[in-house]
């Protein structure tokens, strides 16, 4: 069974080279309302909050907030790059995250060996990969070019090589930090379907985005993040509708 559960989850890190005497240290800790705090020794910023939530199969969730508001932390630290400094993580179900497609490309390796690599790095068995590399070189219709090494590939070139392993994967856990996209207008429609495809094959979704579309058209949950600390929980309509009062009220104050 898939599953998160998080309860009370803080994560605090230093500002390291900042003395707390500074004088830019007491101007961020102004400017921030007290997100950035400083001891004796070294600022540290208060990147979440008392995050506590829970998620089962068939919950796709929105991570709705302003730049800075925590949405990539909380999603570093679903994907155990950040460990956080208080509270508890509890996961079940194989994780994927997109937070970036290309790590782990080797430029002086061809397509198909970054195919392998990329594919082993993301936590797929070897006979995994041999099953569905013909498929992902079909989808990124590079032809002759994935016996090349990639430093000779262009951006949008690479993107796609990047997408097509990525989306090929079965995920328990997807996590998202916007909607991938391939570099290449003219690859879009298809990309879009195979896209649609990744994630209903996933079971849970957890999905940062600016855009409100994407947040209603993939997710049946949402929390609005701010300064690090759930400001709200709902559905998505009702969770953007607060994200967009919150906006007003501030730009009117």
């Amino acid at each position: 069974m898939s599953s998160i559960d998080l309860r009370h989850v803080n994560l605090d890190y230093p500002l390291v080279g900042m003395g707390s005497r500074s004088l830019k240290s007491r101007l961020l800790g102004t400017a921030t309302g007290g997100l950035v705090s400083s001891g004796d020794a070294i600022p540290v910023v208060k990147a979440l909050r008392d995050v506590t939530f829970s998620l089962s199969k068939g919950d796709r969730l929105g991570l709705v907030g302003h730049n800075g508001a925590g949405k990539s932390t909380l999603l570093k630290v679903l994907a155990g790059i950040y460990q956080p400094t208080g509270g508890t993580i509890t996961t079940a179900g194989r994780i994927v995250s997109t937070l970036n497609i290309s790590l782990g490309m080797e430029p002086e390796a061809t397509g198909f060996e970054n195919i392998v690599i990329r594919g082993l790095l993301l936590g797929m068995k070897r006979s995994e990969i041999n099953e569905k590399i013909e498929e992902i070189a079909l989808f990124t219709e590079l032809g002759d070019y994935l016996n090349m090494p990639v430093r000779i590939y262009s951006s949008g070139m690479a993107t796609r090589l990047a997408f097509a392993t990525v989306t090929a994967m079965d995920s328990d856990i997807l996590l998202m930090d916007e909607v991938i996209g391939t570099g290449d207008a003219s690859f879009m429609d298809k990309a879009e379907r195979r896209l649609n495809e990744f994630l209903n094959r996933s079971k849970i979704i957890v999905l940062a985005s600016h855009s409100d579309h994407v947040i209603k058209k993939f997710c049946n949950r949402a929390i609005l993040l701010e300064h690090g600390q759930v400001l709200h929980e709902g559905t998505p309509d009702a969770v953007i509708e607060k994200y967009h009062s919150r906006a007003v009220g501030r730009v009117g104050a």
